[in-house]
């Protein structure tokens, strides 16, 4: 086990390599800071000097070998746009982007794996039938034009929560939470359910795919030939065999939704790392940018890290293989 946790970080090295690459050679080259920092009316000297202050004057190579030593470090710079370290933004915007991610990945996870249960024992009833009507509606729809509609129905309608900001927040250290809070509490409900829907609806149709294939094997009519009731059936084998496929993609889509939480962030004005990513293209802040992206990476290959030793602890056969070799 060590050695294969091993492998896996020896394995990530040049991915994270290749990702900061990118992303520094794709943000390097776009927008002018230095004109957004000073202004139009800078002179040339200030502008000069500014240049030389950011290392803009350096070769690009240069550049992107110091920025992958200050980001071993911890450290990303300083944000072209606030003079700020990135690194203390992004520690700010942190809590509330994984706070929002871990709900919409509860959410989906606590909703969708009984929906797609049910669905699967019982295929032709009316609730399975509704909730795949409903499973359609939460592929199909954008992630912004959910966010509106809920905004419309529940903050504008019935105005029964916020429709944008964090709310009261208490702060625990360097971390801050909205978990402690009543109003942290309403603000969260809206972008938890806009940004967890697509995962609910997308592990629904897994789980139930996989227990209709699974309930078909087999070892399942053996099971019932033995005499065993319907309820150790469907959660005591069943469902067990269907954990590792849905594992995977839970794993993955929890880093889709840190990832991908720019568009939440962005309709309700949620104060984590998407908007701030989102307001950082619109000022070339290269540095912030580039980080951002480093982290998403940084996330993706620690979850499939996490996603590959689960499956040790749900499927004996990976053990039994490991073992023979």
């Amino acid at each position: 086990m060590f050695a294969f946790v091993i492998s896996r970080l020896l394995q990530a090295i040049p991915v994270m390599l290749t990702v900061s690459f990118i992303s520094f050679a794709m943000f390097t080259y776009v927008g002018d800071p230095v004109s957004i920092m000073l202004g139009q009316d800078a002179t040339e000297a200030e502008r000069a000097a500014l240049v030389a202050q950011l290392g803009l004057d350096q070769p690009f190579f240069v550049q992107f070998l110091k920025f992958i030593g200050q980001a071993v470090q911890g450290q990303f710079g300083l944000s072209y746009r606030l003079s700020r370290p990135v690194a203390e933004l992004i520690a700010e915007r942190a809590p509330a982007t994984l706070e929002l991610a871990l709900c919409a990945a509860f959410i989906a996870m606590a909703v969708g794996v009984p929906m797609g249960v049910y669905t699967g024992l019982y295929r032709n009833s009316i609730l399975s039938r509704f909730f795949l009507t409903f499973s359609l509606i939460g592929v199909s729809l954008p992630t912004f034009l959910i966010g509106i509609l809920l905004i419309l129905a529940f903050a504008v309608g019935l105005g029964w929560l916020p429709s944008f900001g964090r709310g009261d927040v208490v702060q625990i250290g360097w971390w801050s939470t909205g978990f402690l809070t009543v109003s942290g509490l309403k603000a969260m409900i809206l972008p938890a359910i806009t940004l967890g829907l697509f995962q609910l609806t997308l592990i629904m149709r897994l789980v139930r795919a996989e227990m209709m294939e699974v309930l078909r094997t087999d070892y399942i009519k053996f099971a019932r030939a033995r005499g065993l009731s319907n309820r150790a059936i469907n959660f005591g084998h069943a469902l067990k065999n269907t954990l590792v496929p849905v594992i995977t993609i839970a794993g993955l889509q929890l880093g889709a939704i840190i990832a991908f939480a720019i568009v939440t962030e962005t309709v309700f004005q949620w104060p984590g790392m998407g908007l701030l990513f989102i307001q950082s293209v619109g000022s070339a802040d290269v540095p912030v940018m580039a980080a951002y992206l480093m982290l998403i990476a940084l996330v993706f290959v620690t979850i499939n890290l996490i996603v590959d030793l689960l499956y040790y602890a749900v499927d004996p056969r990976l053990r039994i293989g490991k073992g023979a070799h």
